[in-house]
């Protein structure tokens, strides 16, 4: 009975899992040591790649587009003015790392921002070497590296891509939160394409590192233009009483001319304010006004105009 029983076990000890050889440094198998960190590598890697080549690709096929006769044309032109321009914004920003990160986690967050990166760096290197004239001529890079050094240049730079997202959120503001305020109050309806595109493209003499990011500056003032403008109207609208701060209406009066050019001082009451209202957002002030216009900052275009029209508005 003793022996069955050993032999029972001795049968049971020779079926278990022998376990993987231990490296003398660590407790851990070596599987986990050597093969783990590869095994994670080669996904992030094989993303960074994909992503590069697909960045350098889009931006290969946006140098053809125009060349495809008068239909690519006016594609091209489409993808520099909004919402065209959304489109190839986003998929050069944020589509590549959110799609990624939802598929691979992390690995594709981090990776697909390391091919965007490089892929930019490829795009401005290529069109460096095709347009090797106008690098030996004037260029802006060569100065400012030279006014302030080259690290210092090149690394603001990069720090202003850091205010890449905040650029997004306000563009998808203006896309899907103010024009509801256009049926809801009144508030002016704008044509995005005539703030939100880029020109600077067809510059004579600006090529590589010097477009990339004149593009981008392209882009995120006329983002800045739209959102201010829509904000002017937000203002006076909702509350047209000046700052009791007066630097602060110093400040703030370029970006919001009715600061000096009717809101209520702060010494004012509440009638005068409401007495404001009245003259700017009445029946008898805003009868000719387009429906679609009818409540506009009170310097707006479209109340200087005869018929009520104004040309940035649609």
């Amino acid at each position: 009975m003793g022996r069955r029983s050993l032999l029972r076990s001795d049968e049971v000890a020779s079926d278990a899992p022998v376990p993987p050889p231990c490296a003398p440094w660590t407790a851990h198998p070596l599987s986990y040591t050597l093969a783990a960190p590869i095994e994670k590598g080669i996904p992030l890697l094989l993303i960074a790649a994909s992503t590069l080549v697909g960045i350098a690709g889009f931006a290969g096929l946006l140098h053809l587009i125009p060349r495809l006769g008068a239909a690519g044309t006016s594609i091209g032109a489409w993808l520099c003015r909004a919402p065209g321009l959304d489109l190839v914004v986003s998929l050069f920003t944020w589509i590549p790392p959110t799609v990624l990160g939802i598929v691979f986690g992390w690995r594709g967050v981090v990776g697909s921002i390391v091919g965007q990166l490089l892929g930019m760096l490829v795009w401005m290197f290529a069109h460096e070497l095709a347009n090797r004239t106008h690098v030996h001529g004037p260029r802006i890079v060569t100065f400012l590296n030279r006014t302030v050094g080259r690290l210092n240049n090149h690394i603001a730079l990069w720090v202003t891509a850091a205010a890449l997202p905040c650029f997004i959120v306000i563009r998808v503001a203006e896309l899907c939160v103010y024009p509801f305020l256009t049926p809801l109050v009144g508030l002016p309806r704008y044509r995005h394409a005539d703030w939100v595109n880029v020109s600077r493209q067809k510059f004579d003499g600006l090529v590589g590192h010097d477009l990339i990011w004149c593009l981008y500056c392209d882009w995120m003032t006329g983002v800045y233009a739209l959102g201010a403008e829509m904000l002017r109207n937000v203002e006076s609208f909702w509350c047209p009483i000046r700052f009791a701060s007066g630097k602060k209406c110093d400040n703030c009066k370029l970006d919001f001319p009715d600061i000096d050019g009717g809101w209520v001082g702060p010494e004012g009451t509440m009638g005068d304010v409401v007495a404001t209202l009245e003259k700017m957002y009445g029946p008898r002030a805003t009868a000719d006004l387009p429906r679609d216009q009818r409540h506009p900052w009170f310097g707006h275009p479209v109340r200087m105009t005869v018929e009520g029209k104004a040309t940035d508005v649609t």
